[in-house]
């Protein structure tokens, strides 16, 4: 296909988008009663349960919104993306997959299960909550506090949003009830996995977490990830391209938790979701998105934000495989 032709199906796709993207949201909200609400951090279970939004942004900055799309929420799992990249720029791949592994683990995002039965004992991959801890400790930084300076500034930098700040309240909320990942924590630290002190390791981790945007800031976040580390907008690299080649192979095998295979297969794009029911999504070298709606199925995944990505992507024939 020559590049008018390319250049003329991109034009057709994004009339329709902009044609039909709101009855596509109306037709995929009725999955929000799929689903319920995250509670196990007891501020996320404040959130509304009819929200639906999404944003789509191409290489221009051009956006299409539709439904809840200004609606607010931390970006909870989809932080460890950035980080990921962010401890691989700080210290390299070498050191990055010494302390977590490569593979999918097909079990929840929380569980301690196989770092005990398997050697040695370090993460499966840096997208379950083991791996993003571990991850956390690899920031560059004196302290957490600076740590997570330099976190807030390079996320501000990504989204070209100088704005963006953590929500006290769920970082609070997080920090209170968080023993299963003080467990994690505490395990990793006897492994040899953690060289900074718990507490330490975990402020940077639930401040991460607890960073708040909305769709359109998740799209242009998505878009430099589609575009290969630049920012299209900009004309600007942000990222090297090796570190996005490797964060979007773990989103394909790891980032929708362990319903990663079936997203691939119906959805087939890169993604990562969060438990605020937001999903970090793109079509390579096209498109960043942004979802949200706050219902999650039992895997942890936005029932109907999961369904209206799998809508577009059968509607424009997104799916890579």
């Amino acid at each position: 296909m020559d590049l008018k032709m390319s250049h003329h199906i991109e034009e057709q796709s994004w009339k329709q988008l902009t044609s039909h993207l709101a009855e596509w949201v109306a037709d995929s909200h009725k999955h929000t009663t799929d689903g319920h609400v995250a509670s196990y951090i007891p501020e996320l279970a404040n959130a509304p349960s009819d929200v639906l939004g999404i944003c789509i942004m191409d290489a221009g900055g051009l956006t299409v919104v539709a439904g809840d799309s200004d609606f607010r929420f931390t970006l909870q799992s989809i932080s460890k993306v950035f980080t990921l990249i962010m401890a691989l720029m700080d210290r390299g791949e070498a050191i990055v997959f010494s302390k977590v592994g490569m593979e999918p683990t097909g079990d929840d995002f929380n569980s301690m299960l196989k770092l005990e039965l398997v050697e040695p004992g370090i993460p499966f991959n840096p997208l379950i909550n083991a791996g993003a801890i571990a991850i956390s400790s690899l920031i560059a930084g004196k302290d957490s506090e600076e740590q997570v300076a330099r976190i807030l500034q390079f996320f501000r930098e990504v989204a070209h949003n100088p704005t963006l700040e953590i929500n006290q309240a769920v970082f609070q909320s997080e920090s209170d009830t968080a023993h299963r990942n003080r467990s994690l924590a505490y395990f990793l630290k006897d492994n040899g996995v953690l060289d900074s002190e718990v507490d330490d390791v975990l402020r940077t981790y639930f401040s991460h977490c607890s960073i708040e945007v909305n769709c359109t800031d998740l799209a242009r976040m998505a878009l430099v990830l589609a575009h290969n580390g630049v920012d299209p907008i900009r004309n600007q690299r942000l990222i090297p391209r090796r570190f996005v080649q490797i964060a979007k192979t773990f989103m394909f095998t790891c980032g929708m938790y362990n319903a990663s295979g079936e997203f691939a297969m119906n959805v087939g794009i890169p993604a990562k979701s969060g438990v605020s029911g937001s999903i970090l999504s793109m079509v390579p070298g096209q498109y960043g998105i942004g979802v949200v709606s706050p219902p999650l199925n039992r895997k942890g995944n936005s029932t109907a934000g999961v369904h209206l990505l799998g809508k577009l992507s059968q509607e424009f024939d997104w799916s890579l495989f």
